[in-house]
């Protein structure tokens, strides 16, 4: 009886994808292979192709066919932290007297990479707004390589045309590099509106737990995996196994979490939205926002972050970070549990001053899973 292939939800390959039982003891989950050299079978004999875990080891490999299944590419690669595996892409694409269009919404370790590291080894940038496509036109010279963009974007949650600027990008001979981080792959597919690299940090929802640091490439083009795998290798800074193995158990639930993430962002949206001490705020999901429309073509749901600004000023806003006792303070976001910060005194600093500079009355959200009534009283009495 011949087997024919079904086809595979994205929940399914979450699951199975890069996951085989493990074939010596039957293990449905695949093992943490804590172990940084293997034995040959003679001299370049390779089992399976390992030699050393900086090169390759089985369970990061697995996380790897994993991220590359969800996300629809031809290769995926995991990395020590996200911006490990943003330095990696853009060492990879860039070299010295190149250019890249960033957008001027971003997470500031981003904007810092360019500012104070990149920018120091030759690479020039210019700042555009990404939900403008003439104003991408625009940035691009002649030695543009690549076009940079956040969708939704950190913290303002601006959405991009991710088709759109594929195809600005393209025609100008540029990659386009997404980061997905805020949507995670469940919710969005940037290699399918033409994307050439997708980012992430796997810290945040693909993890999901706020127990692992780590970050992810995947490309849509084999060729392009070669030679990101190359220099993977050659930097080295590369996802060890057991952080391999957290991502890959978060994975698992990923879609299941976004679900109720983007419901409770939802309702913590439309609290603030009537809220009289919130002078503004930020949400995909909302019909009044500038990127509702294209948020809707392009992702399955809205997202569990929401950022809002506090009537009152900057203090005001830091109060309300105080007072929150539900809300965690703290940095990072896409855990089960829900954060609450102050982008330009946290996550942002770095952009002070930059056309990148956030609002000083702002607050971020990271909508978790807890029971939403908690949520919304929590927010509520710190809103006061």
């Amino acid at each position: 009886m011949t087997e024919h292939p079904l086809p595979q939800g994205f929940e399914t390959l979450a699951i199975h994808a890069g996951q085989e039982a493990d074939p010596q003891t039957g293990a449905v989950v695949t093992p943490i292979y804590q172990v940084s050299t293997y034995k040959q079978d003679g001299v370049g004999g390779l089992r399976g192709g390992y030699e050393y875990s900086r090169s390759a080891n089985p369970t990061r490999t697995a996380l790897e066919e994993c991220l590359a299944a969800i996300e629809g590419g031809a290769r995926g690669l995991a990395f020590a932290s996200g911006l490990a595996a943003e330095d990696t892409l853009l060492r990879t694409v860039l070299k010295p007297g190149d250019h890249i269009v960033i957008p001027n919404d971003a997470y500031g370790g981003t904007f810092r990479l360019f500012a104070k590291v990149l920018s120091r080894w030759g690479v020039e940038f210019s700042v555009a707004d990404t939900q403008n496509l003439d104003a991408v036109r625009a940035a691009i010279r002649p030695d543009t390589k690549a076009v940079w963009v956040e969708t939704p974007s950190n913290p303002l949650l601006g959405i991009s045309d991710i088709a759109g600027l594929a195809e600005v990008a393209h025609s100008a001979g540029a990659l386009l590099v997404v980061d997905n981080t805020f949507a995670s792959p469940y919710l969005q597919q940037p290699l399918s509106f033409g994307a050439d690299v997708v980012v992430h940090s796997t810290t945040k929802y693909m993890g999901g737990h706020s127990d692992v640091v780590g970050g992810a490439l995947v490309a849509a083009d084999a060729g392009l995996g070669e030679e990101l795998a190359y220099h993977q290798n050659a930097m080295g800074a590369v996802s060890g196994p057991f952080d391999a193995w957290l991502v890959l158990r978060g994975i698992k639930t990923l879609g299941v979490r976004m679900d109720r993430h983007s419901s409770n962002a939802e309702k913590v949206a439309e609290l603030l939205l009537s809220h009289p001490k919130v002078s503004q705020v930020y949400y995909p999901g909302l019909p009044e926002h500038q990127g509702h429309d294209i948020a809707a073509k392009q992702m399955k749901a809205f997202g569990g972050m929401v950022s809002f600004r506090v009537a009152g000023g900057q203090q005001a806003a830091v109060e309300v970070c105080n007072r929150a006792q539900l809300f965690t303070l703290g940095e990072s976001l896409g855990g089960v549990e829900s954060l609450i910060e102050h982008p330009g005194l946290m996550t942002h600093a770095s952009v002070a001053g930059s056309a990148l500079e956030v609002p000083a009355d702002l607050v971020r959200v990271s909508v978790g899973i807890e029971a939403i009534d908690d949520l919304l009283a929590d927010l509520t009495q710190a809103l006061g």
